[in-house]
């Protein structure tokens, strides 16, 4: 799908030096603005609330049902913390503004192993072509917050490019905020594949996934076990990654006789002008069986920028080659300030 592993062999070849850290970048990334404000926090602005106050009332139809309605999702499942056990994956309907969906820290949706949890394609005829241009549009806005997703899995989903076990984006905006991913699937092999927790394939005009104050852990995919994308930017701040690992076998494109894929344990980026910002977050105990234990990242024009600040990446080994320990990087520019990366 992209010209990722020609350059890879290109670095490796060349053997690009490590940047130095504190270096200005060349290209750094700002964050886009702001969703325009709410009068009131979005929490207490439900449009559809999910049970009426047991954990018997809290079902995978009735998430389903919301997610569909759009709107601001809550729910309403009892005082203690619940886990709605997902027998279809929730769908954005592309008629939606927006859909937020907000746990309040005590709501787990479980994909049970079999199945992907929740899903946003502009592109999917089914849940509505709203435009001719569906992977550059600005709407719909997901905001999953103060929830939790586990056991998610998007194994043999290949119709829409398959990964995001957890969580699919294809097309309008996506942010996560205070959420938990765990154990999550997608298929173990293939060169371009990735994203167990999260796959994001586009968003509107390349403005960048923001994720902030999130942990990511347990994950399994051929390559990219909590993040994946193409061509796609992020942002993650204040966030955890642990225990991701990317277990395809053979690079992109892969090697002779290798289905190809394992890279980028914790996050895999490929595309053109593309960013990354990591920001006083960790990255701890993930794996790559080929390049970048932490963070592969591909750049195929050349343009792309890495940016690491205030952060910890420790013990994220990358069995096939990395350029900074932990780090696979082909690009403009990097930078590491205020960070621990060994």
């Amino acid at each position: 799908m992209t010209r990722a592993g020609a350059l890879v062999a290109a670095a490796l070849v060349a053997a690009l030096a490590p940047a130095t850290p504190g270096a200005a970048s060349a290209a750094p990334l700002v964050e886009e603005g702001a969703p325009a404000p709410v009068t009131r926090p979005l929490s207490r602005v439900a449009d559809t609330v999910v049970g009426t106050g047991t954990p018997a009332s809290c079902t995978s139809r009735a998430v389903v049902r919301a997610v569909a309605k759009g709107g601001v999702v809550t729910f309403d499942c009892g005082p203690g913390p619940v886990t709605i056990a997902m027998t279809r994956t929730a769908k954005v309907v592309n008629t939606s503004a927006r859909v937020v969906l907000d746990g309040g820290g005590k709501v787990t949706l479980s994909g049970q192993g079999q199945r992907r949890i929740l899903s946003m394609n502009t592109c999917d005829r089914a849940q509505v072509w709203t435009t001719s241009h569906c992977n550059d549009q600005a709407e719909p806005r997901l905001v999953v917050k103060r929830m939790r997703f586990v056991g998610g899995s998007s194994v043999g989903e290949s119709t829409d490019g398959g990964g995001g076990g957890a969580l699919f984006v294809r097309g309008g905006r996506l942010r996560i905020l205070d959420s938990v991913f765990a154990d999550n699937r997608c298929d173990r092999t293939g060169p371009d594949l990735g994203g167990a927790a999260v796959r994001v394939l586009d968003q509107h005009r390349d403005r960048p996934v923001v994720v902030k104050r999130s942990t990511f852990t347990g994950g399994r995919c051929s390559n990219g076990s909590a993040l994946s994308s193409i061509g796609v930017s992020w942002r993650v701040v204040d966030s955890t990654f642990t225990d991701n690992a990317a277990v395809g076998r053979g690079a992109n494109p892969s090697r002779p006789g290798t289905p190809g894929g394992g890279s980028g344990g914790a996050i895999y980026m490929d595309g053109n002008d593309i960013n990354l910002v990591v920001e006083g977050s960790t990255m701890t105990g993930n794996h790559a069986r080929e390049g970048g234990g932490a963070i592969f990242f591909v750049s195929n024009d050349r343009t792309g920028t890495l940016t690491i600040r205030g952060s910890r990446l420790e013990d994220n080994p990358s069995d096939g080659f990395e350029t900074i320990p932990g780090i696979f990087f082909l690009g403009a520019s990097r930078t590491v300030t205020d960070s621990v990366v060994r």
